[in-house]
């Protein structure tokens, strides 16, 4: 697996956030590898933090080889995209990674990014001794910090939520177990664990599902409320 992650590529006032641009750059890898899913990852929100609105990243999953032609390719398509569809008074970052390449202090580090203040500093040093691709696109190109972190927390395969898996945002506003099935989710269960079968499943009006990464499965997390099926909100 290769992973593209993608952070601060966004404004307050612009058109599209990070979520919409990793979207974009999976429709143009799909044409010359498998994407697997998107998976967006929330970060630490402290006040000494620069963010847009929420400060997540978002990461794309491709099914190819870790060898540095195919690195090197996904590099240069994503730059494009990005630069193709760069936000004045946005810092991306842009950083590329095979699995070889996470190692325990990569995953450490994600996890320190949700709950800690991280500098660019640290970002780059690691993805230098790593051997990974790290770019600023623009601006104070603060996107690095949280880029690294992406690849990370992706690696893991549990934490977050996937922006696009399948053909999920097909589905909008409600669906039944059944067809969620079909479409690309593995399981549907609510917080405490018990496994859903049958039943229509309710989602935010006009909005697609939310399955969450779960040890490599993608799952919708539901509650009962008066018989009925409603999304649980996970972040």
């Amino acid at each position: 697996m290769i992973y593209i992650s993608i952070d601060d590529t966004d404004t307050l006032t612009g058109p599209r956030g990070t979520g919409k641009l990793a979207r974009n750059i999976a429709d143009t890898v799909v044409a010359d590898y498998p994407v697997f899913g998107v998976t967006r990852h929330q970060l630490y929100v402290h006040p000494d933090i620069p963010y847009t609105s929420h400060n997540s990243n978002a990461v794309i999953h491709v099914n190819a080889g870790g060898d540095d032609a195919t690195m090197d390719h996904l590099f240069e398509i994503a730059e494009q995209v990005m630069m193709d569809d760069f936000l004045d008074g946005s810092d991306p970052g842009l950083a590329v990674a095979s699995d070889r390449q996470i190692t325990s202090s990569l995953i450490v580090y994600g996890q320190d990014a949700k709950c800690s203040i991280i500098t660019q500093e640290r970002a780059r040093t690691l993805a230098k001794n790593l051997g990974i691709r790290l770019k600023g696109l623009g601006g104070t190109e603060d996107g690095v910090i949280g880029t690294m972190a992406g690849l990370g927390l992706a690696y893991s395969r549990s934490d977050g939520r996937f922006l696009q898996k399948g053909d999920i945002r097909s589905i909008i506003g409600s669906c039944t177990v059944e067809e969620l099935l079909r479409h690309g989710i593995d399981e549907v269960c609510t917080m405490d664990g018990r496994q859903i079968s049958t039943g229509t499943v309710n989602f935010r009006p006009g909005k697609p599902p939310r399955p969450c990464p779960i040890c490599g499965r993608s799952v919708v997390f539901v509650k009962v409320e008066s018989d009925c099926l409603m999304e649980d909100k996970r972040d």
